[in-house]
């Protein structure tokens, strides 16, 4: 009996497997009858092995296309989270009208309500997270009587893009370990994370008290949110007004109360040893860049762990072998965080952020 087909078999491996089988006594060469018969029948076999392959990994999650993969996370209530618009702080000389248009670049800003005197919120009319990229002058779409000055001064929630399709994969597979259910963990955890601009979140029990939940979230560009974020993110959960009476997704008698995550400022001193012609003026930007790089991956970290009373731990040794591949940098030794030679383990509740820099 012939050995089974294997699905990666290549062309010239099936030709080669069906040429054997011809007896020698016959012309088997390029051209032949026997070779222009065999050929193209070969080649349909691997056409059909290429389809069987590319069916069966349609049909497990680990190895679908994101078209399959959302209707296979369906079956289990999950699909991946949407692309929201960034709302961001404007500053006007004047009291602008609410719906007014502005542009910046190539994106359009609208005006969405008043914070204080000249100083609105205004959401990017493009969905993702390029609304987040750009700060700076407004120019009005249309005319603005007395208005000589806009700005963008600051992103309040920031966009986000369609979720990854990899990301979503693993959340599907996770959402095999931990179910989300009647306002456990995992039900916070996956209901906080669907708000707009929420990057992370950490839920802690009884904090304040017999059923008192604190949660602390970090924003979708992993930074500290602003407090704009936060009371959009306590509205939803428990509104303030009405805490413990189940009006937003917690369960009712929760008493939950949303707070920004903390952020640890990082003093760092290096003792940097240059190549010839360089010196701290040449690669401070570039240290700054691999510093804040970092600090950013240290964030994400802290989102995506799944143990919410395990700090991040600013590690000297990661500092010190990043920057060694900066052009100009020869060396690099003793470096100090804090004022200290040790590494620095945070708070559950904080990231690093970075503060004075001494090269």
């Amino acid at each position: 009996m012939a050995n089974p087909i294997e699905l990666d078999a290549t062309y010239e491996d099936l030709l080669e497997q069906k040429l054997e089988e011809v007896d020698d006594s016959l012309d088997k060469r390029e051209g032949s009858i026997i070779f222009n018969a065999t050929a193209p029948n070969t080649a349909e076999i691997v056409q059909m092995l290429v389809t069987i392959k590319a069916f069966i990994d349609e049909s497990f999650a680990d190895t679908q296309t994101r078209e399959y993969l959302i209707r296979r996370a369906a079956e289990r209530g999950l699909k991946p989270y949407e692309a929201t618009k960034s709302r961001l702080k404007g500053a006007f000389n004047l009291d602008v009208p609410i719906g007014s248009r502005y542009s910046l670049d190539n994106l359009n800003y609208v005006v969405l309500e008043q914070i204080a005197v000249g100083e609105f919120v205004l959401e990017c009319e493009t969905i993702g997270n390029v609304g987040n990229l750009l700060l700076g002058t407004l120019i009005p779409i249309e005319y603005i009587d007395g208005l000589t000055s806009a700005e963008l001064v600051e992103v309040l929630v920031p966009g986000e893009d369609e979720e990854d399709t990899e990301v979503f994969r693993a959340r599907y597979f996770n959402s095999f370990e931990s179910t989300a259910f009647g306002g456990n963990r995992a039900d916070y955890k996956e209901k906080v994370r669907k708000i707009a601009g929420v990057g992370g979140v950490r839920v802690y029990r009884a904090w304040n008290g017999g059923g008192t939940v604190k949660l602390v979230i970090i924003d979708s560009q992993f930074e500290k949110p602003t407090q704009i974020l936060v009371a959009s993110a306590q509205e939803v959960v428990d509104p303030l007004d009405s805490q413990g009476d189940g009006l937003g997704t917690a369960p009712i008698d929760h008493i939950v109360t949303v707070f920004a995550v903390n952020e640890t400022l990082i003093d760092i001193v290096l003792n940097i040893t240059y190549q010839s012609g360089w010196d701290w003026s040449a690669i401070e930007s570039n240290v700054l860049k691999v510093i804040d790089d970092y600090f950013k991956e240290l964030a994400i970290e802290w989102a995506e762990s799944e143990d919410d009373n395990t700090g991040v731990v600013v590690r000297i040794s990661q500092i010190e072998t990043r920057l060694l591949n900066i052009a100009g940098v020869l060396d690099i030794a003793n470096t100090k965080l804090n004022g200290d030679q040790s590494n620095i383990l945070l708070d559950a509740e904080s990231v690093p952020k970075r503060g004075a820099v001494i090269g």
